[in-house]
């Protein structure tokens, strides 16, 4: 007869068997927290009149996760980089960025090229203490007014745009201007800076808001005919800005003023008509930076890599991307208030920031202080994205004033 604890005795060796075979059976539980991935979550209008510029920011943030995951990652954890598309609307843009969070768990959010978008978004990350950077929503609020300790911004604000090209048109051209300016967020603080500047310098203006979707642009260039201005101020952005530029060439307009503005982007230039590369306007990045070895070789491999020459929202997206890299290496964690911590006064390497002097995140309201190319955009020479020849680089902090012209009161959590 076989004993009660010879039994037991059998039972413990076959559970043992057991637990052993469904340990080699079962796939690999990750034990070591290296092998978490951290979690980006972007979000960008991938559709509608911006979304030639956002895809170049998404592309930008897509080549620098790939080229640090086949090194150390961040913190020697993979990156995993998940994209939303906000289709230009407010209400969406700020779901898919609660989605990201609540539901995807990402550890960092990125977004949006639409300044009100880009705006609202910071309001749901402040409420749930994740660290956001808006690589391309320009209105100056997110920095200034409504500046909060979680959000940092790569690209400049309007006020930054406009103080680095306001005085250049007029000494060039003239103190008269009319502006085409798109009626949302970054359009008014855009035009409220320009007019601030022009009527510093003696100037007068005319102006029309439009949607940021307008196509047809006939009865605003007849206003601006008759007004005869010195320069016409092209404040509209992608696709609407294309629209305006090849509507105004029609018109005959470039042989009665000039034209310029803040922005006309690489992406959008490359877009329109020989006749419509023209005017002068400000890049917030630029690739043709002959006497900064940094920027040779990141255009080489981007190139490689790509196919493509990067633009400024290519260069957002790679910045956004290694920010993350430099605070969470400094930090040592990807907690909310540790990264903002970190990024305070962080400088940007060469090979990050791309450009001369120095690059690196103002503590007072977490603006990136880079620098502004202005110049003359024009037909190509040389080569397909040769469009635009830099005649003068103003530093960030000159074209931003001090902190306490920003109207940011910086507070931090408890």
């Amino acid at each position: 007869m076989i004993s009660s604890a010879h039994i037991a005795i059998r039972r413990r060796a076959l559970l043992k068997s057991s637990l052993a075979i469904t340990a080699l059976a079962a796939p690999p539980i990750i034990a070591a927290r290296g092998e978490t991935p951290v979690r980006i979550g972007m979000v960008d209008p991938l559709t509608g009149i911006l979304s030639a510029l956002a895809a170049s920011e998404v592309e930008g943030a897509r080549y620098t996760v790939d080229l640090l995951n086949k090194r150390n990652g961040i913190l020697g954890r993979p990156i995993e980089l998940l994209v939303e598309d906000s289709a230009n609307d407010v209400g969406t843009g700020v779901q898919k960025t609660r989605k990201l969070i609540e539901r995807d768990k990402v550890d960092v959010v990125f977004g949006d090229v639409n300044s009100g978008i880009a705006y609202a978004m910071s309001q749901v990350t402040n409420e749930l203490k994740v660290f956001q950077i808006v690589p391309g929503g320009h209105t100056d609020p997110i920095t200034g007014t409504d500046c909060k300790w979680n959000v940092f911004r790569i690209c400049n604000t309007t006020s930054m745009d406009a103080a680095a090209v306001t005085g250049n048109l007029v000494k060039r051209f003239g103190k008269k201007f009319f502006f085409v300016t798109p009626d949302y967020a970054y359009g008014h603080t855009l035009q409220d800076r320009f007019v601030k500047n022009l009527k510093a310098l003696g100037g007068e203006f005319q102006a029309e808001l439009l949607p940021i979707n307008t196509s047809e642009y006939s009865a605003t260039l007849i206003k601006a005919k008759a007004y005869k201005p010195d320069v016409l101020l092209n404040n509209m952005g992608g696709l609407a800005q294309i629209n305006c530029m090849k509507q105004f060439i029609q018109f005959g307009m470039q042989k009665e003023m000039a034209l310029g503005g803040a922005l006309y982007e690489l992406e959008s230039i490359k877009s329109v008509p020989k006749d419509a590369q023209a005017g002068t306007w400000d890049m917030e990045w630029w690739w043709n930076q002959p006497n900064v070895p940094e920027v040779a070789t990141f255009v080489g491999d981007f190139r490689k890599a790509t196919g493509k020459t990067p633009s400024a929202r290519h260069w957002f997206g790679y910045v956004a991307v290694q920010s993350v890299r430099l605070a969470a290496e400094k930090a040592k964690s990807l907690e909310g208030p540790k990264l903002a911590l970190a990024m305070e006064d962080m400088d940007l390497p060469p090979d990050v920031a791309l450009q001369p002097g120095r690059v690196y995140y103002r503590a007072g309201d977490h603006q990136l202080m880079s620098n502004i190319f202005v110049g003359d955009a024009h037909p190509p020479t040389g080569s397909p994205d040769d469009v635009f020849t830099v005649t003068s680089v103003v530093p960030g902090e000159t074209a931003a004033g001090p902190v306490s012209e920003t109207g940011c009161k910086m507070v931090h959590p408890a």
